[in-house]
């Protein structure tokens, strides 16, 4: 059975710092880019980040640039993602995504 499961979310304060973990269990992602996600309360499912197979190409949205940081550890079949300097609007539920399959999410609420 294929698993992708967030871990890393929490509550923390305006402009302090989390590391979201996204561990893949079930079978590798060998060739495939993933990503993270994020959904607010009332709000679209968006994209956060993205890395390639290598992790030699990442994408980031506009409002993270500079402040996140998407990376992999194909040895042990996990992607990161570094938060820093947060902000209230980056609360939301983060998704992890590779392929045809989602985690189930971890929650990050920025509080001001």
């Amino acid at each position: 059975q294929v698993q992708l499961v967030e871990s890393g979310g929490g509550l923390v304060q305006a402009g302090g710092s989390l590391r979201l973990s996204c561990a893949a269990s079930g079978r590798t992602f060998v060739g495939y880019a993933m990503d993270w996600f994020r959904q607010a309360p009332g709000k679209e499912r968006e994209t956060v980040a993205s890395i390639n197979w290598s992790g030699s190409s990442t994408y980031y949205t506009d409002s993270v640039k500079g402040r996140f940081t998407i990376s992999r550890d194909n040895a042990k079949n996990t992607m990161y993602l570094q938060m820093n300097s947060l902000k209230p609007e980056d609360t939301a539920v983060y998704y992890c995504h590779a392929g045809s399959y989602w985690g189930k999410g971890t929650l990050v609420t920025v509080s001001s």
